[in-house]
């Protein structure tokens, strides 16, 4: 008779566990060598990959010495100008044994090539790199606004890469299709799904009838598709919009493009959660937000992500410290190792709930990708301001059920009081702060590698490959080739951005503000139908039809989320509203201001540019404001000048110390307020009495 077994031989007896998603912490700053620290730091404490953030003139393809490029250098992620920042960002790291991810879009074809070149150097084999380009444009052109080029053309850099590493590079992921940004943008689940898979077909379509890979390597294409996707604290939902996504796809790719292989047809994607919902207010509360949503994607095992990042809790307050991220990584760790998450098959399979509504967000993301496959895809939806109207709209609509208190948001809209916290009880430590001086050390590197690069032994020389990269983007010739001799022969990332820019021009997105629908209706009684009558009111007094409000954003800073609610807000209230979109220079505002007559001028900044890029504001306003015999740096402004942004308490003050009127940052979350108040200052400039408060 065999003995019964002991409980420490039946505990001990686990399940086999499954592999661990790879796990990265999107980082870069300040310089490619503090960024390379940072990342030999992150290696050793068990980061499993790497993600690789760039600043914004690097996104756009911009040297730090570009009027647009100032007060961005080094801001939101590395610089890298040329093939010598790229050795640097990854000196005594071998890429033959790394996984690094670059988000990168418009410019993704170029950091590629430089990312190959260094491997080249290091001896590395080609075919054995293995990464990701984020490279999906028609996001950019909806959310984030990195874009540089028109549609046709980005489609275009985005195909020969997807030839290029099929044949080159093939454990290379050339393309991420991003829907993260447009959940930030205010997508909806069924949204998020329809216009990632319409992106994703377009891309696959133009590869396909490019005629640059045979049909029966398809297959190979598609297995090298990848999403990068976001998950909300929703996280029931955010899981089912996973095995949407993955039914949705297994489909398409096998009925559309004849694909057979299961493996191929996998939907692999990586996910960084959400930073939408990260609030200013009891920022502490983030790190649940930031667990709840991590398990959406985790949880499924058939619908489980391949690689995770996480923000971390103080991402509403500034830039976060390398130990803010250590806290993030360890998250994921924990989960991974501690937990018994790894040891089981699919926790939800036969769930009739999670089926149920799996179909329920199959059919409705079927039926908007069909809509825009009627308007002639999503290139066609993209220009149209379809797409973008509809998130504005969406967006809109979240903005107002917060404000109204239907949805809740703990520490913001409820529960809001509060013990003070230690985590912020020093708010200038509790952030990364950027050095003011590295901006001016990187523009006089980058002017001194133009002088240099060209040595007795450099061949080819710059001019030629430049001259060689635009005669292939004037003819249909796959562009990578002639990218990678820029890269060898020192082209610097604005060199190459400004060749295609001469050949294939430049692209400004629909911002969809006025095609958006009213959201909140001022409704007698209601906060809006208030600010409307002292709207009416202040115009009358002014003597003009309506008051007019500037909405600016400086600079690179491409998350226009916040000014296009500012803007759809103020339209309600009754403003007339100058909105010219994203990335527009000091000099460019003040002069539509003007040319305008604008009452009041709103900047928004998210970028950490505001300390360069707002007094350039003020100043140009005070110079148009026709007072020469001014006292240079007085704070007098001729209109109210408002900021909103992720602005530090420090830097806040000092804004309003130059004469900035009011700052708006996360925390202020009621829109109809904040118009309300540039009412109010408007009102204060003009030496107008308070409105009168009905009885």
């Amino acid at each position: 008779m065999s003995e019964t077994p002991s409980v420490e031989t039946a505990s001990s007896a686990r399940p086999a566990r499954s592999r661990a998603w790879l796990m990265r912490t999107y980082a870069g700053h300040s310089t490619a060598e503090a960024s390379n620290r940072l990342y030999r730091r992150n290696l050793a404490k068990g980061q499993t990959g790497l993600s690789v953030a760039f600043d914004l003139p690097t996104q756009t393809g911009y040297d730090p010495d570009h009027v647009l490029a100032r007060g961005e250098v080094g801001r939101v992620g590395v610089p890298v100008s040329h093939l010598g920042d790229m050795r640097r960002l990854f000196e005594e790291i071998p890429l033959e044994r790394m996984n690094t991810s670059m988000t990168i879009n418009a410019t993704a074809m170029w950091l590629l090539a430089l990312y190959q070149v260094v491997a080249e150097e290091q001896g590395a084999d080609v075919s054995q790199l293995q990464g990701t380009t984020q490279n999906d444009i028609v996001k950019e052109y909806l959310s984030r606004g990195t874009h540089v080029f028109p549609p046709g053309p980005s489609l275009r850099l985005t195909t020969d890469m997807i030839a290029y590493t099929v044949n080159h590079i093939p454990k290379w992921n050339p393309i991420n299709i991003c829907s993260y940004h447009l959940q930030e943008a205010g997508a909806t689940p069924v949204q998020e799904i329809a216009y990632a898979i319409s992106t994703a077909v377009a891309v696959l379509d133009a590869v396909r009838d490019s005629g640059q890979v045979p049909a029966e390597r398809m297959g190979d294409v598609v297995a090298r598709i990848s999403f990068f996707v976001n998950a909300g604290v929703r996280f029931v939902e955010e899981m089912c919009k996973m095995r949407a996504f993955t039914e949705i796809w297994d489909r398409i790719t096998r009925e559309r493009y004849g694909i057979e292989n299961p493996k191929q047809r996998r939907f692999r994607y990586g996910v960084q959660v959400n930073s939408l919902g990260l609030t200013e207010a009891q920022p502490e509360n983030n790190v649940q937000r930031i667990v709840l949503e991590m398990l959406a994607v985790t949880l499924s095992k058939d619908a489980r992500a391949r690689a995770v990042q996480l923000p971390a809790w103080n991402e509403a307050l500034g830039l976060p410290r390398p130990w803010d991220q250590q806290w993030s990584l360890r998250i994921q760790q924990v989960l991974a190792h501690e937990s018994d998450l790894l040891e089981y098959e699919d926790l939800f399979a036969g769930s009739h709930v999670v089926e149920a509504k799996v179909a329920e967000l199959v059919a409705a993301s079927e039926a908007e990708r069909e809509r825009i496959e009627e308007m002639g895809g999503v290139m066609a939806a993209v220009e149209s301001g379809y797409l973008k109207s509809q998130l504005v709209s969406s967006h809109a609509g979240r903005r107002a059920r917060i404000e109204s208190g239907e949805e809740m948001i703990v520490g913001v809209n409820c529960f809001e009081a509060t013990e003070p916290s230690p985590l912020t009880a020093d708010l200038d430590t509790a952030v990364h702060t950027a050095d003011p001086t590295v901006e001016a050390q990187l523009v006089d590197a980058v002017q001194e590698w133009r002088t240099t690069r060209d040595g007795p032994y450099c061949h080819p020389r710059a001019a030629q490959a430049l001259r060689l990269l635009k005669e292939a983007a004037a003819s249909d010739a796959n562009l990578m080739e002639a990218t990678l001799t820029c890269a060898r022969a020192g082209v610097t990332t604005g060199e190459w951005s400004e060749a295609l820019r001469e050949v294939f021009g430049e692209f400004r997105a629909p911002t969809g503000v006025s095609s958006a629908p009213v959201a909140v209706p001022a409704e007698a009684g209601s906060s809006l139908a208030e600010v409307r009558r002292r709207v009416e009111v202040t115009a009358k007094e002014l003597g003009v039809g309506k008051l007019r409000l500037l909405v600016g954003k400086p600079g690179l800073d491409g998350h226009s989320n916040g000014a296009e609610q500012i803007a759809v807000r103020a339209r309600d209230a009754g403003f007339e509203v100058v909105y010219q979109g994203i990335r527009l220079t000091p000099e460019q505002i003040v002069t539509a201001a003007v040319a305008e007559d604008v009452h009041c001028v709103g900047l928004s900044i998210l970028s950490g540019s505001h300390a360069a890029l707002v007094p350039d504001v003020l100043e140009r306003l005070r110079d148009a404001g026709g007072d020469p015999d001014g006292p240079p740096g007085g704070t007098e402004v001729p209109i109210p000048v408002i900021v909103g942004g992720i602005i530090p308490s420090a830097d806040a003050e000092a804004l309003r110390e130059a004469g900035v009127s009011a700052v708006f940052t996360p925390k202020d979350f009621g829109i109809t307020e904040i118009i309300g108040r540039i009412v109010d200052e408007i009102r204060t400039a003009n030496k107008l009495d308070p409105v009168e408060v009905p009885a």
